[in-house]
């Protein structure tokens, strides 16, 4: 595939220095150019160690992007949208085919997509969606956030409670998961007197991080009766919380603990009745991706730009043991 050269003064003087989560050393692998007409794609998805879900979500990559596939692939890790940035523009000078991209926040993606398409670099989104003009990608292979966070906040209003005063753990700030989950229930709350939120603040999708929030409001004194955690971790962190001070959660119990991601572990919590709901977000994008691979190799046209993942949510009163060996990551 040719590829428009850039600026030999651009690839003197960008280096890829991205940082995981914790100061970790540089996480990228298998760099170098492709042979034997292996496609060569560089991946970009925030940390696996995040949660999970990303945890799921990066072994799902890794299994589809091998060379047995006819795959020469590297893989780069940030929590952070300007390593990530600058982890594309290393991928284009290595002279990737496909730039794959799981964004860390939404916004300020124009200038490097343009360098890749510019570069002759296809880029597909995965996960997450972007800020930035369709046309500088081939497509996207997405949560729909913002349903995820509708469904779970209509699953809370037909709890029918007196009131709802609900502790707000939210994800990386800009993200499109936090975004879409924070969305629905701000509108909720902002529309309903009897909906307040007694606390709203970020833990990064860290179980520690969730654990010291709860724990201050607890020391408040402030009255609550709902966690809303926009992942599996950081409500496993809020109930470490509850459970340390002894308060009931659960079915029936004093909180409502409610997560997103369906890790299997936290299914188990809903079947028995420790939580009360989580909402599903299916990390298994690379088998979607491979195949939109394949069809812009052989010169198809794609059926369509963006593709939505199946999900749904899961109630403690009516999850199965299926519903766990089936849908847990």
């Amino acid at each position: 595939m040719m590829k428009k050269v850039l600026s030999i003064l651009m690839a003197s003087a960008m280096t890829l220095s991205l940082v995981a989560c914790g100061s970790q050393a540089p996480a990228a692998s298998g760099e170098g150019a492709a042979s034997n007409g292996l496609i060569k794609v560089g991946i970009i998805n925030n940390d696996p160690n995040e949660s999970g879900y990303r945890t799921a979500n990066d072994a799902d990559l890794k299994a589809k992007f091998t060379e047995a596939n006819g795959y020469d692939a590297s893989f780069a890790y940030s929590l952070k949208n300007d390593e990530q940035i600058q982890a594309a523009q290393n991928f284009i000078q290595e002279d990737v085919d496909y730039l794959l991209l799981s964004a860390a926040d939404t916004a300020g993606w124009d200038s490097v997509l343009k360098d890749a398409q510019n570069a002759g670099v296809k880029v597909i989104l995965f996960d997450r969606t972007i800020d930035a003009d369709p046309s500088l990608y081939e497509a996207s292979i997405v949560s729909d956030m913002a349903k995820e966070g509708q469904t779970a906040v209509d699953w809370l209003a037909s709890q029918n409670l007196s009131e709802y005063n609900v502790i707000h753990i939210q994800g990386v700030m800009g993200s499109a998961a936090q975004q879409g989950r924070s969305g629905a229930l701000d509108a909720k709350a902002s529309a309903e007197a009897n909906w307040n939120i007694v606390k709203q603040q970020t833990a990064e999708w860290n179980a520690e991080k969730a654990q010291q929030i709860v724990q201050s409001v607890i020391d408040s004194g402030e009255k609550f009766n709902v966690i809303y955690a926009e992942n599996d971790d950081m409500a496993k962190g809020a109930v470490a919380a509850l459970d340390a001070a002894g308060i009931s959660h659960g079915v029936g119990k004093d909180v409502v603990v409610m997560g997103f991601d369906c890790n299997k572990w936290a299914l188990e919590e809903l079947l028995a009745q420790n939580w009360n709901y989580d909402g599903q977000c299916n990390p298994f994008q690379a088998s979607y991706i491979d195949d939109i691979i394949k069809t812009l190799e052989s010169g198809g046209t794609l059926s369509q730009k963006t593709i939505i993942m199946d999900e749904k949510g899961f109630d403690a009163t009516t999850i199965t043991q299926d519903d766990v060996d089936n849908y847990g990551i």
